[in-house]
């Protein structure tokens, strides 16, 4: 027994058997035993921590210190980057949303570009509004758009439901404030400008590809009608629309507070490559882009811009900040957990052993992160699972060489390109999709599981042709 541990714990693939099993155990919880993401990650930590001869005061403290344990700074190191900028993120939405910000720039994209190219100006909505609201949130607000738009078309709904919602996972997937990119970024020690700037290079033809080049090509193969109970919720809406008393918010204003934030965010990035270090200008354009004041300036001028000054009292813009950070409470749990995960992983030279192991194969690391990404996505559903669980391997993995911010970025972007790899049944947004839409499931797996693997292999294709080209 004691020769066995002794491998386990120390030899190179009796580390990686330790690694393999751990992650087992993991997907066995959620997928066999439907266990909760957060609840599998922190017993499948403390396993291999317990099995790889950590000391329990290493893992958990004592009863009278913990705060130098692994469980605590596994939970504190990545939820202590990431809640403020997720939270921030979720409010600024949900103030785009209950203003009606969302249907009037969808609006605004119909009257522009006309019936016949409907399609991308739905794609073009999921895209902008994507942005600020998470994936499920941008289907429920805009799902009735699509209803009146395929009813006036008279063409299959996934001509046009689908490159609203490719707009919404490019988005979702590739771009801060989501909680997927900012956990990537973190994990990693990426600057959140460079994921923006990477996962726009890598985003945009992708959605390009899945979004409006497939929809065309699928929505011409599968002719699905507007069921009846949907073209309700459309009318219902038109008829709220009338009867709202307060005006509606201008576009400009619209497009000013979705882009605020990013604007912010990049002035910081490029001022610290082009401005001189511990000049006034980059201190003051380092502060205005930190991502957590860059959103809390957008929230307080969504706050003004689109409440106060439209007739919302501040009872109100408190109750619409309460109830949209309630969901979030899950989000972050799996996000901590998976930290702790991560940090095991390094703290017993698991991703030492995986690292040589990946050298070996020839393998690059951005090859090796998609892998492990697609693998997790493609087993347990979660996008979020996938992400933190990868970024926990790979993270090890990045002292062995001497990566640039760009690099670093394009690893992020092919972490989350694996994670939304062929949507299917075990993927809550698949069941979303099916319902608000009215898609079979037959239909669902050559559409929309087609259109995600899609998104995923450009967005992946294109960090490597990024990466290969870069310095």
């Amino acid at each position: 027994m004691g020769t066995f541990l002794q491998w386990l714990q120390h030899d190179t693939a009796g580390l990686l058997v330790l690694c393999a099993v751990g992650i087992a155990v993991l997907l066995l919880m959620i997928i066999r035993f439907r266990v909760e993401p957060f609840i599998a990650l922190i017993v499948s930590g403390l396993l291999i921590a317990l099995a790889a001869g950590l000391s329990v005061e290493e893992i958990v403290g004592t009863a009278q210190k913990s705060s130098e344990s692994l469980l605590e700074n596994g939970f504190a190191g990545i939820l202590g980057h990431i809640t403020a900028i997720v939270g921030l993120g979720t409010i600024l939405g949900s103030m785009l949303e209950a203003s009606g910000g969302a249907q009037l720039l969808t609006r605004k994209l119909l009257g522009a570009f006309g019936e016949q190219r409907a399609p991308l100006a739905m794609g073009l909505s999921g895209l902008v509004f994507g942005i600020p609201v998470f994936f499920d949130i941008g289907i429920f607000v805009l799902a009735p758009l699509v209803y009146v738009v395929a009813r006036q078309g008279g063409k299959s709904i996934l001509l046009y439901c689908l490159p609203l919602v490719a707009g919404l996972s490019m988005t979702h997937a590739f771009l801060p404030p989501h909680p997927g990119p900012v956990v990537a970024a973190s994990l990693l020690g990426v600057d959140l400008g460079w994921i923006i700037l990477m996962g726009l290079a890598c985003g945009i033809p992708a959605f390009v590809v899945s979004g409006l080049l497939f929809p065309m090509w699928i929505g011409k193969r599968i002719d699905l009608p507007v069921p009846e109970d949907m073209l309700a919720a459309a009318d219902e809406l038109a008829r709220k629309n009338e009867n709202e008393g307060r005006p509606e918010p201008g576009l400009t204003t619209v497009a000013f507070i979705i882009g605020l934030p990013m604007v912010l965010i990049l002035g910081a990035t490029f001022g610290s490559i082009t401005l001189p270090e511990g000049s006034a200008p980059l201190a003051v354009l380092t502060f205005l882009g930190n991502p957590t004041v860059a959103l809390t300036i957008a929230v307080l001028m969504a706050f003004w811009l689109l409440g106060t000054r439209r007739g919302m009292t501040g009872k109100e813009l408190s109750e619409l900040t309460g109830s949209s950070l309630r969901p979030l409470g899950m989000i972050l749990l799996v996000v901590g957990a998976g930290g702790f995960f991560g940090k095991v992983l390094a703290e017993t030279g698991v991703g030492e052993a995986l690292a040589g192991s990946l050298q070996s194969t020839g393998l690059p690391l951005l090859v090796s992160a998609y892998v492990i990404s697609s693998g997790l996505r493609i087993a347990q559903g979660s996008a979020t699972v996938a992400i933190v669980t990868t970024g926990g391997i790979i993270a090890p993995l990045l002292h062995a060489g001497d990566y640039s911010q760009a690099q670093l970025a394009l690893i992020a972007v092919s972490i989350a390109s694996g994670s939304i790899i062929a949507s299917h049944v075990n993927d809550g947004g698949f069941w979303i999709i099916s319902r608000y839409f009215g898609i079979p499931v037959k239909d669902m797996l050559k559409s929309w599981t087609v259109l995600e693997t899609i998104l995923s292999l450009v967005g992946f294709g294109m960090a490597a042709l990024l990466s290969a080209l870069l310095p």
